[in-house]
Formats: C-alpha cells, sequence, structure tokens
C-alpha cells in the first residue's frame, strides 16, 4: 500500500493546477480519493469534527445493498430456471444471474461516472461520490432484460437533467435512480410496466402475460408476470411466503423482503437513513391499503402492500435520500407517510399503473421543501406565541 501511495504522490505534481495535465486535476482527485482518506484538515475557525464524510455515508448505502443485489442475482437464474423448466444447480443458477445482472451494472456506472467526470473537468470541481448510490441502485430498480442502450439513454437523462443541471451532488431535486426509472416507463413503457414479465429470458416468449411452450422446455401454464399483474387474495395467499423470501418474478434488487430489511437495518443502525421516514412511509401504506379492504377496492388486507412490488426497497432505498426527502423532523413523518400513502393509493385507484411507488416518490421529492417550509413556519409561530404569552 505504501507504493501504491508513493506512485500516487509522485505523479501528483503532474496533475496540480499548472502541471502538464492540470486540466484532469478533477479526474485524478476523484481517483486518488478512491483510494486514500483525504490528508485535508480545518486550519482555524471552529468546525464540527467527525470522521463521517460524503464517502463513507455512500460506501454504508451501497453496503446496505449488497444483500439485495446477490439475491436478485440468484433470483435472476432462478426464475430463468423455472420458467424453461430446467435442472440447474445453485453454481449455474448464479452464474445466469451475473450474466444477465452485470452488464446493467457496467452500463449504468459507465455512463453515469463518465458524465461525472465530464462535468467535473468543465466545471473544475471535484467528482463527488454521489454517484455510487446511485450506479447501484439503478440495475436493482430496473427489468434484467431491459435493453442496454435504452439504460444508457435513460441514464445519461437522469445525471443530466437530473442532477448536473442543478449543480451536481446535493443539490438535485429528485432521486436521480428513480428519474431513470421513470425515463424508462414515459418512453419505453412496454418494458416498465408494473406487471411486465421480469424474468430473464422469458419475456420474448410471453403474450398477454401468459407463456406459451416454444420447444426449449418452457413448462406448461407457467405465468412470469409479477404480483402486481393480477393482486387479488386467491392468486396471492399462496405466495405469500414467496414474496417475503423473494422468489418470484420482479425488478433485480426489489422483490426480497428479508434482504431489504437487511440493508434497513444497517442504514438504521450506522444512522446514515431516517427511520422516521421508513416507519411513516409503512404506516402510510397500511393505511391506505385498510383503507382500500374496507371500501372493497381490493380484497387484499393492508399488509400485503408491503411486499408487493418496489414498496420496502423504495420507502428503505430511495424515499431517505438525505438530498431529495425532508430535513425537518415533523417532516419527515409527514413526507413518508405520504410517500406510503400515495403509492397504495396509485395501486388500488389507478388501474392503468399497478405500481405506484416510484411517482409516490417522485412527487414528495418535489413537495419536500414545501413540507419543510410549513413545518419551520408552524414552529416559528408557535414559539411566537409563548414568547408573547410570557
Amino acid at each position: 500500500m505504501n507504493g501504491l501511495r508513493n506512485l500516487v504522490d509522485k505523479i501528483k505534481p503532474t496533475f496540480e493546477k499548472g502541471g502538464k495535465l492540470g486540466f484532469l486535476h478533477s479526474t485524478f482527485d476523484a481517483f486518488e480519493t478512491f483510494l486514500f482518506v483525504p490528508n485535508t484538515v480545518t486550519k482555524r475557525g471552529t468546525h464540527v469534527r467527525d470522521c463521517v464524510d460524503l464517502k463513507r455515508v455512500m460506501i454504508m448505502v451501497v453496503l446496505a445493498l449488497v444483500p439485495a443485489m446477490l439475491f436478485g442475482i440468484w433470483n435472476t437464474g432462478y426464475q430463468h430456471n423455472l420458467a424453461f423448466g430446467l435442472n440447474w444447480g445453485f453454481t449455474d443458477i448464479v452464474l445466469y444471474g451475473l450474466a444477465k445482472v452485470l452488464p446493467l451494472y457496467v452500463v449504468a456506472y459507465l455512463v453515469g461516472l463518465a458524465i461525472e467526470f465530464v462535468s467535473a473537468q468543465i466545471q473544475g470541481h471535484e467528482v463527488n461520490e454521489g454517484y455510487l448510490v446511485s450506479g447501484m441502485l439503478i440495475p436493482l430498480i430496473v427489468p434484467v432484460d431491459v435493453p442496454l442502450w435504452m439504460l444508457a439513454i435513460a441514464v445519461a437523462f437522469a445525471v443530466i437533467i437530473g442532477k448536473e443541471v442543478f449543480g451536481g451532488t446535493g443539490m438535485n431535486i429528485w432521486n436521480p435512480a428513480l428519474l431513470t426509472r421513470a425515463f424508462l416507463f414515459f418512453s419505453y413503457p412496454s418494458k416498465m410496466s408494473g406487471d411486465t414479465v421480469w424474468t430473464g429470458g422469458v419475456a420474448r416468449f410471453m403474450e398477454e402475460g401468459v407463456a406459451y411452450q416454444c420447444g426449449n422446455g418452457l413448462v406448461d401454464g407457467f405465468s412470469g408476470a409479477t404480483p402486481l399483474a393480477n393482486p387479488t387474495l386467491a392468486n396471492l395467499e399462496p405466495k405469500f411466503l414467496d414474496m417475503v423470501i423473494g422468489t418470484i418474478p420482479g425488478s433485480v434488487g426489489e422483490t426480497s423482503v428479508i434482504a431489504i430489511l437487511l440493508g434497513a437495518i444497517l442504514l438504521i443502525w450506522t444512522g446514515v437513513a431516517s427511520w422516521k421516514i421508513m416507519a411513516s412511509s409503512v404506516l402510510g401504506g397500511l393505511a391506505i391499503g385498510y383503507l382500500g379492504y374496507a371500501l372493497g377496492a381490493t380484497d387484499l388486507p393492508g399488509y400485503y402492500q408491503l411486499v408487493m412490488g418496489g414498496f420496502l426497497f423504495g420507502t428503505v432505498f430511495m424515499a431517505t435520500d438525505p438530498v431529495t426527502s425532508a430535513q425537518t423532523e415533523c417532516g419527515k413523518w409527514i413526507y413518508g407517510f405520504l410517500v406510503g400513502a400515495l403509492a397504495v393509493t396509485v395501486r388500488l385507484w389507478n388501474p392503468g399503473y399497478p405500481e405506484g411507488m416510484m411517482l409516490a416518490i417522485l412527487l414528495m421529492n418535489t413537495f419536500a421543501p414545501l413540507i419543510d417550509h410549513y413545518v419551520i413556519e408552524a414552529s416559528i409561530k408557535r414559539r411566537a406565541k409563548k414568547v408573547k404569552i410570557a
């Protein structure tokens, strides 16, 4: 490690301002801070001293996503194995899943980081670590069979229009990963509808949600549709345990409740994500879920809404984004509750779009500053009244 440190120190002057490659200073700085902890310290004045910086926060979120990613890789291969009646072992299942998921990560990171680096060079600022999380999230919330060129265009749109034009990491209004999904949904709806078959190698054989035997081992009567395609108690009650474990078709990282909860525990334990947003989102989803159950909009008890689609994944990993969510403590409760409530409202009363989490989070990203504004105003008025009384 000392040899690598010495090598970096030796070539560093070349990339400093005034050096031969000084125009690449931002790029070099990004690689250096990725390899080593920066040695810059505060020089004067009073500062909050803490070992936690943006890089450590982002890495913690990436680590929290690892269980969902690993399970998603296995489940991709498992669903393919199940759909085609194959008799694969664990290794074959994982290798197939890796072959399908890895290209999504390569495209997401290559396109996104390339834009980040170019933007940093043009503007002359540091390359921020924020995209480490976005690049990790994007492949987990898209269909595994999405064409790579579509993904590349969507990532470019999300990073340029949704992030860089607002000033980069920490300045964006909407979650970049969700913007990627939204772009795919509205531009290529056949690939992104909530009841689309998201099983590797199956979509091309599907018509109206029914898989036809094509002489290649596809079992009779297999349906690759996600639980949101026909959300009735008769269809889903026998599959409830499967939905908790995650052995169902769906986006790569959104199917396993257990894997998502492992990530949630890590984020809450380290204080990286707000447990208030998570808890209030679940409460909002349950409230509308049971309201719809009482009104006859669905025969599913409210708790089913938590384990279907991307509800829990969105609640844990995207609604809690500290940049785009509410900042005040009271605002977090309001923001989270409305995210969960709106997601289930869209599911139950909008037959054209069976999954509502993406739209709910993006809408509440938009209104998060307004929520904080009114929470602060209300707090100021309460304190002013106390002062007058005193």
